[in-house]
């Protein structure tokens, strides 16, 4: 198979593209039953090189089906832990081995640079690797009352675990859910992001080499609110794990009551960067700027609202304006490129609105629009403002590009209240060689995950989540396996059972004395 379209000479377009997705459902590549069906563009050209098949409400109750039926009647939940580390492990060994291709398509998909999507190839890997070997190790609670009563914890998978997937790094936030729910034994439906379903499809063949059974991964593709929302209402799906924007999250979290479904949301961010006059200046320079504008600004975590102390103010923003101009904006398959294409025509005009906003709303330092030498394709040049009101929308609102808000303040009172000026609780970034600060202000910042000194780097072992308007529940590491199972209590009496005997003669006449 070949690219459908013809591109500029410039633009590289990887070998054997497919002209079409389709969905996997039951260990069988399918086409929408209806037949309905939606363009993909490439981010750089804004052309169709493929069409995928759309999902709606009889494709997700098909899959959702092949997945109940494999949790209930096939081998998956009842296998040793031992027996499906093994099989992640050849998961994970199967995207190593797949890293370039794998990155290839995931920029070509997202307009990502190359050498940040080789990156999130590893990353899912080791994704999978680490939940190979927290299931092997792990040991559930028990309880004695010597001579009483012992009382254990059976941990037992759910069932059917709805995954719905963002466009930004889609293939390692995909692993992100995929490890930890088939590792703990639940069967899956995963709605990858319309936007970007390219390297989601090459997780069916990957887990069927690797001998993940038929049913146990199934794969929607379609648009939100048609295969989305039919996942997300559907009774048999028990566990719904969500990454994406604020709005979608509340409207899940309403369609999901009627059926009590668990829930777990990463939602939007505006996260502070917090840099006080005693920093390593150099140090959070760089951190700052790689946190809003690698993955090309486009991050949920990006430190978007850098709040810096007044007595470095000038010179942070001169040397953080000067960098910016210099970030290499081009093509996301050149290894010198550091911020490429964004994802969508419909994201860039979002993105490109708050850069007009911004202009009445702060000092423009670098950036602005889109880069010269770039006439075509989904490009934002690094933009910088300055003097930005904490009541700006550039300051309030998530852009998920790569557009910043610097904002100075005083003194530790004015920076905690501008950090927590947002209705987000995502990330905060402190910048500050003070100890007592440092961790006074970590704990009251309101977020989910704070770095100290520095940039965003974390042990797959730690809680991942906002708070706020930026998510419900946390995973990483036993949050994810406390998620996605049950906790089951278990009671043994170990002595003679003492219980009150209601309505015996015996214990009515001892009540009368």
């Amino acid at each position: 198979m070949t690219s459908p379209v013809e591109t500029p000479s410039t633009h590289y377009v990887p070998q054997d593209l497919p002209t079409s997705i389709q969905h996997y459902i039951n260990g069988q590549f399918v086409d929408s039953v209806g037949g309905a069906t939606f363009d993909v563009l490439d981010p750089v050209s804004n052309r169709n090189y493929a069409t995928a098949a759309a999902g709606q409400k009889e494709d997700i109750d098909l899959a959702v089906a092949a997945a109940r039926e494999a949790f209930v009647n096939g081998p998956w939940p009842k296998m040793k832990p031992r027996e499906r580390a093994r099989i992640l492990n050849r998961i994970a060994d199967a995207v190593e081995a797949q890293e370039a291709r794998l990155a290839e398509l995931e920029t070509f998909d997202t307009g990502l640079p190359i050498t940040q999507a080789k990156g999130q190839a590893l990353r899912a890997a080791e994704n999978f690797r680490f939940f190979a070997d927290l299931i092997v190790a792990q040991f559930d609670d028990a309880m004695k009352v010597p001579g009483s009563q012992i009382n254990y914890v059976n941990r037992k998978p759910i069932g059917v675990a709805g995954l719905i997937t963002p466009w930004n790094t889609p293939f390692m936030l995909e692993s992100w859910k995929l490890a930890p729910a088939l590792a703990t034994g639940n069967t899956v439906v995963l709605k990858p992001a319309e936007f970007t379903p390219l390297s989601a499809s090459l997780w069916a063949t990957i887990f069927k080499d690797a001998g993940l059974p038929d049913g146990v991964f199934n794969l929607v593709n379609g648009l939100g609110e048609e295969a989305g929302d039919a996942l997300v209402k559907h009774p048999d799906v028990p566990l719904i794990s969500f990454t994406g924007e604020t709005t979608t999250g509340q409207t899940i979290f309403r369609n999901a009551a009627a059926n009590l479904k668990g829930l777990s949301m990463e939602l939007g961010g505006k996260s502070p960067c917090v840099v006080f006059a005693d920093a390593e200046l150099d140090a959070a320079i760089d951190s700052a700027l790689f946190g809003v504008f690698s993955l090309n600004g486009e991050r949920c975590t990006a430190g978007s609202r850098i709040l810096v102390e007044r007595a470095i103010y000038d010179e942070f923003c001169q040397k953080y304006a000067a960098r910016a101009k210099n970030i290499v904006v081009g093509d996301p398959h050149d290894p010198k490129t550091e911020v490429g294409a964004l994802v969508h025509p419909e994201h860039y005009e979002k993105v490109a609105s708050y850069v007009e906003v911004g202009k009445s709303e702060g000092r423009l330092l670098a950036g602005g629009g889109r880069p010269d030498h770039l006439p075509e394709g989904n490009y934002i040049a690094p933009t910088v403002f300055a003097d930005v009101a904490p009541d700006a929308r550039i300051f309030q609102e998530e852009i998920f590009g790569p557009v910043v808000a610097i904002t100075p303040f005083d003194n530790d009172d004015e920076a905690l209240a501008l950090a927590n000026n947002t209705r987000y609780g995502l990330a905060a970034y402190i910048w500050t060689q003070n100890l007592t600060r440092a961790h006074n202000f970590s704990q009251n910042v309101e977020a989910g995950m704070v770095w100290l000194n520095s940039h965003n780097v974390r042990d797959l072992r730690t809680p991942f989540g906002g708070v706020k308007a930026s998510g419900l529940g946390h995973e990483g590491g036993y949050r994810s396996i406390d998620f996605y199972t049950d906790q089951q209590a278990v009671h043994i009496t170990l002595g003679t059972v003492h219980t009150p005997k209601f309505g015996s003669i015996e214990d009515s006449a001892a009540n009368e004395g």
